[in-house]
């Protein structure tokens, strides 16, 4: 599925598309309602369907200094996006222009003109331009101005209240993979390269997979049940500690994933690492004999939880 930039013209062939327009970044059950009445449109009238995200997220932009909290990555999103029907990904570029583009020329220089779209779909909360100036009342009356139709998808909810990003990135600051899992409809996961290490885990007889968490937003420091995802495909259970390693110095923070039964070296390779189960916080143990029965006891813990 093609990755397209908001910078430039839309392809003649995508024209007249439908788009999902939100910033999308965990594509949980609420967004996925906002993209399935695009797509669902887009299919009834015969056009591309589109979902667009925003990169960086607009809070990123004005609050750079504000702790990771990302969900996704671009390129987790657009598979994801692929995954539920869009003809393409639309992303667009949240920089100094962008941000000062006025509601009026989002929809008129852009999304009419450059991007020549027939239809959006939004949640009835998103804002756009530049101050906020717009919302889905200003997207409604400019859009059928230029021949583009405005849509509004209510917010979908559960026993908890409104399913949302927020509520997803509490419960993963809270250990609480079950109820991401829930929300998003699949475990949230951090895909990264793995990276050489202080080999600390192989030492221990547990190597691991060293993996910088980026941009994604820290769930809670400790112990997981987790399942990573190779290159090749293959799936492999496991083990991963989230966190600075209390135990060893100088603090550093990585995410660690010991994959059952595996030998092979994968470093340098791009691997996705979903969260199941929350097993423990991190600790500090009296010795290293300590600290290797702990690492052994989780694995056997790991192990009765992905098979639950």
């Amino acid at each position: 599925m093609p990755r397209l930039s908001s910078r430039d013209p839309m392809p003649e062939a995508l024209r007249g598309a439908v788009v999902a327009l939100g910033n999308f970044d965990g594509f949980h059950l609420g967004h996925q309602a906002v993209a399935g009445e695009a797509i669902r449109q887009a299919k009834a009238a015969g056009k591309p369907a589109i979902i667009a995200t925003f990169d960086p997220h607009p809070v990123r932009f004005f609050a750079p200094h504000v702790p990771w909290f990302r969900l996704t990555t671009l390129e987790q999103r657009q598979h994801l996006f692929a995954e539920a029907g869009a003809d393409a990904m639309l992303v667009f570029d949240f920089d100094a222009e962008l941000a000062a583009t006025t509601a009026e020329d989002f929809v008129i220089k852009l999304l009419a003109e450059r991007l020549g779209v027939s239809g959006v779909v939004t949640g009835e909360d998103f804002t756009f331009g530049k101050a906020r100036g717009g919302n889905t009342d200003v997207l409604r009356d400019l859009g059928a101005a230029h021949g583009i139709t405005a849509t509004t998808v209510g917010p979908v909810t559960d026993a908890g209240g409104v399913i949302s990003s927020s509520r997803i990135r509490d419960a993963l600051k809270a250990g609480e993979c079950d109820v991401a899992t829930r929300l998003l409809t699949r475990p949230f996961a951090i895909e990264a390269v793995v990276q050489h290490g202080d080999k600390n885990g192989r030492d221990l007889g547990f190597p691991t997979a060293n993996m910088d968490m980026g941009h994604y937003l820290r769930p809670r420091y400790g112990v997981y049940a987790v399942r990573g995802k190779l290159p090749d495909g293959r799936v492999l259970d496991g083990a991963a500690n989230v966190g600075i390693r209390p135990q060893f110095e100088p603090p550093k923070e990585l995410l660690e994933p010991h994959f059952f039964d595996f030998a092979e070296m994968i470093y340098d390779q791009m691997i996705e690492v979903e969260f199941h189960a929350f097993l423990r916080p991190e600790g500090k143990y009296d010795s290293l004999d300590a600290l290797i029965a702990q690492i052994a006891k989780d694995c056997e813990d790991a192990k009765v939880a992905l098979k639950a």
